[in-house]
């Protein structure tokens, strides 16, 4: 679908102090997502660009690589340096990397 125009990194290459953007909706944050990620809903990506560092790479994921694959484009196309994730949170949770909650239960992916 995207093509070559989209970087993909596994999770196992996301290093721990890595910027991680996570463009799921709040929803799916809530449920579960990384401890460092930082939260901005992928319909919300143009307002909140300016918040993301244009001077590191930028790690995107959402839940399975569509949504963050569409963020790494435009991300990629206006000058930042951004990767996907590939298999996004579910693959992300199935390599055991920490995950945490926003309620406290047990995280998951949603």
């Amino acid at each position: 679908m995207f093509g070559e125009s989209v970087p993909v990194v596994d999770v196992g290459s996301v290093p721990p102090d890595g910027y991680l953007l996570d463009v799921r909706e709040d929803d799916e944050w809530a449920a579960g997502h990384a401890p460092e990620a930082v939260h901005v809903p992928l319909g919300r990506l143009a307002e909140r660009a300016g918040e993301i560092p244009k001077d590191r790479q930028v790690y995107v994921v959402c839940r399975v690589g569509g949504r963050s694959a569409q963020a790494v484009q435009a991300l990629n196309e206006a000058g930042w340096q951004a990767a996907n994730v590939a298999g996004g949170m579910q693959a992300w949770a199935l390599s055991g990397r920490e995950m945490v909650s926003e309620s406290g239960d047990r995280p998951h992916v949603a």
